[in-house]
């Protein structure tokens, strides 16, 4: 908390050396940023119950694509939810644990929201609402979903959700490996999974974010996590970026993040957190899709960032522990 003055001065230098920095229009990267393909909605006619390790619930899978019902499968593993969180408010807004989880890890297309501060999960929430905060990918459904929640939900829910969201601690989610060659994927349920055709393919400059195991990610599992395979070298790329600023190209996070990067008063938690979201974040800040009242900080610190920088930052941090 001691920094947190110092952040606050870091933020009206920024808003005063924003003109220095002209906006870079970066095309929002498609493994980042997914889209379903048109006529995707899932058919089910499977009526037999399911399970997953560790669980003794038993849930149809149309109990777990249940938007108003939370399928939660390790009820003792998180508080009890609160009703905004289980049940969402129907019809008018879904569940807020229904895509983030009931734990908050969420998936690689929203944000893993467990342990942020209370106050930042609700200015979010305001942001959306007010229009400060878009995305750069506005064909992307969980981002215009959740503009369309802010627009509903009430203020009482939102810092009640908000209080359970913070109460919980996020603990590591996401395995990060480096390497050459990925599986082949595409967007399913707004997330990169692999081809059934199976295959493997060069990674590139990308991050490839898919689940451990499909079966239970479709299922809901907020006991299944996530593997983001990236390019070799990009958490040490990522290192140098984060914790000195690269030599200039950018601030190092830990100022305003912590030197853990576990968060500094009203700033959020960086370490281990989804990359794709990461990204999504960074981009959307460089483009000028998120203007709420941190944002300004963040102009300059990523104003010449390379979507490869972006990768090895997001790598890097992803891949340290929450």
């Amino acid at each position: 908390m001691k920094n947190v003055g110092g952040i606050l001065l870091l933020v009206v230098t920024a808003v005063a050396a924003g003109a220095l920095f002209a906006a870079t229009i970066t095309p929002p990267p498609p493994w980042a940023f997914h889209v379903n393909p048109p006529g995707t909605a899932p058919k089910n006619d499977d009526v037999t119950p399911k399970h997953v390790p560790g669980s003794s619930v038993a849930l149809t899978i149309d109990q777990t694509r249940d938007a108003y019902n939370v399928p939660d499968w390790h009820p003792d593993a998180h508080p009890p939810m609160p009703e905004i969180v289980a049940h969402g408010r129907k019809p008018e807004f879904r569940a807020c644990g229904y895509c983030h989880l009931p734990n908050g890890f969420g998936r690689p297309e929203n944000a893993p929201i467990a342990g942020l501060p209370p106050d930042y999960i609700a200015e979010q929430i305001a942001d959306f609402r007010s229009g400060a905060r878009k995305t750069s990918e506005p064909k992307m459904g969980p981002p215009m979903a959740m503009v369309e929640i802010a627009k509903a939900v009430p203020d009482d829910d939102v810092k009640v959700a908000a209080a359970y969201f913070s109460s919980v601690n996020l603990r590591p989610w996401i395995h990060v490996v480096e390497t050459n060659t990925v599986p082949k994927t595409h967007v399913s349920g707004s997330m990169l999974v692999p081809d059934t055709t199976g295959g493997t393919e060069p990674i590139g400059d990308r991050i490839i974010e898919t689940p451990e195991n499909l079966g239970q990610t479709e299922l809901r599992d907020a006991g299944s996590g996530f593997i983001a395979y990236v390019p070799p070298g990009s958490i040490d790329k990522g290192a140098a970026l984060v914790v000195t600023g690269g030599g200039g190209k950018t601030t190092a996070c830990g100022i305003c993040h912590g030197q853990d990067l576990k968060g500094l008063g009203p700033v959020p938690p960086l370490a281990g957190r989804s990359p794709s979201y990461i990204v999504r974040q960074l981009v959307d800040l460089q483009n000028g899709n998120r203007n709420g009242r941190w944002s300004a900080l963040m102009k300059p610190v990523v104003a010449k960032l390379s979507v490869s920088d972006m990768v090895s930052i997001a790598a890097y941090t992803a891949s340290r522990k929450p």
